[in-house]
């Protein structure tokens, strides 16, 4: 019986994978970069293996992906390109629509305090982006020429005593009519969406499929991975 060329596939990126973890134990890499390097090779794990699970075809497979990893080598090589407090939210949004050729000040639109993201939180943050900005092409506001979207966060004040600010990231996309109501197949976009940022950064996210787009909303409590700065970027 001949192997589903998915199987083959996700055996030599996971073989590939191993052989990686193994070849960081043995470098003697201080600890807590090695956690680092550790925590990525276990998200292009589960990237791999989710995006297996969740496409209908080889050819769905491969294009999301090629995606996926391209949008964690982006923010890994711009976060080593970064300042010490991390990588700009501001950046992440746009440098992800402009891959799709989505420009801000034309059917983009981006506002938001200055806060930066130290590495944990911007790997997380930026396959949600990537997934949303995905979505938009293939169903949303990046289908017509009409398409918007609007990107915008803000950071809150604790709700009580000892409790974190919290960080409001709201996705809006308009022009489209009649989307349907919920897509029915739920894949990994979605799962990134609903369930990696709750375990991740203890996010709730609330998905709005309104007749002329989709709005995202993501509530996280703003943790020591966050950065705010005083100027714009």
């Amino acid at each position: 019986m001949n192997q589903d060329p998915r199987d083959a596939r996700i055996e030599e990126l996971e073989a590939e994978n191993r052989r990686l973890r193994r070849f960081l134990d043995e470098t003697g890499l201080p600890a807590e970069l090695r956690h680092k390097v550790r925590n990525t090779l276990s998200m292009l794990r589960a990237i791999i293996r989710r995006s297996a699970e969740t496409s209908d075809s080889l050819e769905t497979y491969v294009a999301h992906l090629d995606g996926r990893l391209d949008a964690l080598a982006r923010v890994l090589n711009a976060l080593m390109r970064s300042v010490p407090e991390g990588i700009g939210l501001h950046s992440l949004v746009a440098d992800e629509l402009l891959v799709h050729l989505a420009r801000e000040g034309e059917q983009v639109a981006i506002s938001g305090p200055s806060l930066h993201l130290r590495p944990g939180a911007a790997e997380v943050l930026a396959m949600a982006i990537h997934e949303l900005a995905v979505n938009a092409v293939e169903h949303g506001a990046l289908t017509v020429p009409q398409g918007r979207i609007r990107i915008e966060w803000v950071v809150l004040p604790p709700k009580a005593a000892g409790s974190p600010p919290r960080l409001n990231f709201i996705w809006t996309e308009s022009g489209l009519e009649d989307l349907a109501p919920e897509p029915p197949h739920r894949g990994f976009g979605m799962e990134v969406l609903e369930r990696s940022l709750r375990y991740e950064l203890k996010a709730d996210t609330v998905l709005a499929f309104e007749p002329h787009g989709l709005r995202c909303t993501i509530s996280l409590p703003v943790t020591s991975q966050f950065t705010l700065v005083e100027d714009e970027e």
